[in-house]
């Protein structure tokens, strides 16, 4: 049985059918990616897994456990934590204050502080600004406290949605690879991103969305060598 099972969802905004029976599958300990262009419905999809949206159709899975209808605010403690597009910061508190929120379920102030000093330590730019007021801080570590605070819960999926927007290249490198350092730790990873050759560098699989359906399922080496993938999405003729 897969961590999550995503069986042929229908999700809407109004009478707008933005996914047409999505489906699609994360093992425990793999990194997954979702590629397509704008408007391909990556975003509705990890924003129906995290409960924001809830499906019409069909049915989420986690570990066994249908999350179809759950609350978003139930699911952290669940173990499924998600870094929204756009990184959603606390800007006005501190960067410490904002990861601690990260653990706002959690009530173990030995594992709370142990896990802080993991943080700090994955990104040492956020241990050098701890009293720094997040709003000040540059995009690249702005996207860093987004992740740390979210890894503050301990999750056992974390959904990413274009941790790379809007970052210079030095700074995507890094992100990346501390995608592929958070994996490592045992955290099962579902990873949006518009950079799909840095998408699928980093995935065991990938799925390619279009106009909300799922056009193309395959490992990532596989979608990587792809005509229509690498036409489309890779910049490669």
């Amino acid at each position: 049985m897969a961590l999550l099972e995503v069986n042929d969802i229908h999700a809407y905004y109004g009478n707008i059918h933005a996914l047409k029976g999505v489906s699609l599958t994360v093992e425990k300990g793999e990194i997954v990616s979702l590629i397509g262009g704008n408007g391909a419905g990556k975003t509705t999809t990890l924003r129906t897994i995290c409960g924001l949206l809830h499906p019409r159709g069909g049915n989420i899975q986690f570990d066994g456990e249908d999350l179809s209808r759950v609350p978003a605010h139930h699911l952290v403690g669940k173990g499924i934590a998600m870094v929204p597009e756009g990184r959603g910061i606390f800007s006005k508190l501190t960067v410490q204050a904002n990861l601690e929120l990260g653990a706002y379920t959690r009530n173990d102030k030995a594992g709370i502080s142990e896990d802080l000093e993991k943080v700090f330590h994955l990104f040492p730019r956020l241990a050098e600004r701890r009293t720094q007021v997040a709003g000040t801080l540059s995009g690249g570590e702005q996207q860093m406290l987004a992740m740390g605070r979210a890894m503050m819960s301990r999750p056992r999926l974390l959904l990413m949605d274009e941790p790379s927007m809007g970052l210079a290249p030095v700074l995507v490198d890094l992100i990346f690879a501390t995608i592929t350092d958070i994996n490592k730790t045992g955290t099962t990873i579902l990873l949006v991103e518009q950079n799909a050759h840095k998408a699928l560098q980093v995935a065991s699989r990938g799925y390619v969305l279009q106009t909300g359906e799922i056009r193309l399922s395959d490992t990532a080496v596989a979608l990587q060598n792809n005509a229509e993938v690498r036409n489309l999405y890779l910049g490669i003729e």
